[in-house]
């Protein structure tokens, strides 16, 4: 039989005191700094995201009688709506 196990406290571990609070704020406040920053960021690439697309469908819908008509028009259309979509991405981002 093996002996009985039991929880022991290591004591002998240094104590740290818990940060004080203006530095947890300031710690706060860069992280939130950081995470606005990130999303700027990804913001911009959607925006390039949807202007290669715009550009592509453009393409398609500029290519004539090499695309079916139905792709043609949903190209179209799809061209027209990035557009208007980066620019209500664009607007809204610059508010912030």
């Amino acid at each position: 039989m093996s002996p009985p196990l039991s929880v022991v406290a290591d004591n002998s571990a240094p104590k740290t005191a818990p940060p004080k609070l203006n530095e947890l704020a300031e710690r706060i406040r860069r992280l939130q700094a950081e995470a606005k920053g990130l999303a700027r960021e990804h913001i911009r690439s959607l925006e390039a995201a949807l202007i290669e697309v715009e550009r592509l469908s453009a393409e398609i819908a500029d290519g004539g009688e090499a695309y079916p008509p139905g792709v043609r028009d949903i190209a179209r259309r799809l061209a027209e709506d990035c557009e208007h979509k980066v620019q209500a991405i664009e607007a809204i981002a610059s508010r912030n």
